[in-house]
C-alpha cells in the first residue's frame, strides 16, 4: 500500500499569522500522538523576501494508507480545528500525493 501525503498551504488574514500558527501546530501535535496512522505532521514557514512570509503556512502530513487519512478525516480534531482557524485564513489548497 502506498503512504498518502497531504500538502496543504494557508493564506493567512493579514495579522493572523500568530493566532492560525498556534491553533495549527495544536492540530499537529494532537494528530501525532492520537493518530497511529499519522506518520509525519510538519508546520512549514514559508520565506519571503525579507524574512518569513507570514501571510502564509504549509503544511506537510504523511499518512500511513488510505485508512490513516480517513481516520483522520473523520477525527472530531480536525473539524473543530477547522472551526477554530476559519475566521483567519482567506485560502487553503490540499494536494494529495502517494508517497
Amino acid at each position: 500500500m502506498a503512504k498518502i501525503c497531504l500538502v496543504v498551504e494557508f493564506h493567512l488574514k493579514e495579522g493572523a499569522h500568530a493566532a492560525f500558527e498556534a491553533v495549527i501546530r495544536e492540530h499537529a501535535a494532537g494528530t501525532l500522538q492520537d493518530e497511529p496512522g499519522c506518520e509525519r505532521f510538519d508546520v512549514l514557514q514559508p520565506k519571503g523576501k525579507d524574512g518569513p512570509d507570514l501571510s502564509r503556512v504549509m503544511l506537510v502530513e504523511v499518512y500511513a494508507d488510505d485508512a490513516a487519512l480517513a481516520a483522520h478525516t473523520a477525527n472530531p480534531r480536525l473539524a473543530r480545528t477547522r472551526a477554530a482557524y476559519a475566521d483567519l485564513v482567506t485560502d487553503r489548497k490540499i494536494t494529495v500525493c502517494n508517497f
